[in-house]
């Protein structure tokens, strides 16, 4: 595991002016990227073990980060 965290910036460097522009614009993808945020903390406390989880919860929020990377992502195109 990387112990890095995943944010929107690093995941989309192309895209942040149109992110934080649709992020102030699109109450949909305010709430998408709001929801990104605090999955991807949560996952990035487990990984450094701030708040240990067992490994199936942490793939569930691996796969609900995923998911929301994917719908941001489909926004940006």
């Amino acid at each position: 595991m990387s112990h890095v965290p995943h944010e929107l910036a690093e995941e989309f460097p192309d895209a942040k002016d149109r992110i934080s522009s649709l992020t102030q614009s699109d109450a949909h993808f305010a709430k998408l990227t709001e929801e990104y945020h605090s999955v991807n903390r949560e996952i990035h406390r487990i990984e450094t073990k701030v708040d240990p989880a067992d490994e199936g919860y942490e793939k569930q929020l691996r796969r609900q980060r995923l998911a929301l990377k994917d719908e941001i992502s489909s926004y940006l195109d």
